[in-house]
């Protein structure tokens, strides 16, 4: 069986699956769809530590050229002016 066969076979058993839970999802009480929510949520939510590593790298830099005066700051009123409100 080729690559594409496989990759069309699994994703059509995704697509089942994924039915599947939505059905049975949709009979349980609202509180427990609320629980399986924020599990849900919660298993998404999990830091990206070289993600945060670079916006902390980034972010300080972008602080230091403004303080030498190399980046001019944009005032909230220009940005309103600009691009509205």
């Amino acid at each position: 069986m080729g690559k594409v066969s496989c990759d069309r076979q699994f994703a059509g058993s995704v697509k089942m699956l994924t039915h599947a839970i939505k059905s049975e999802v949709n009979s349980f009480k609202p509180i427990d769809r609320v629980r399986l929510a924020e599990f849900i949520f919660d298993s998404l939510d999990k830091p990206d530590l070289a993600l945060e590593q670079k916006w902390a790298e980034e972010s300080e830099k972008r602080y230091k050229a403004y303080k030498s005066g190399k980046v001019k700051g944009i005032s909230l009123a220009e940005i309103w002016e600009k691009y509205g409100k």
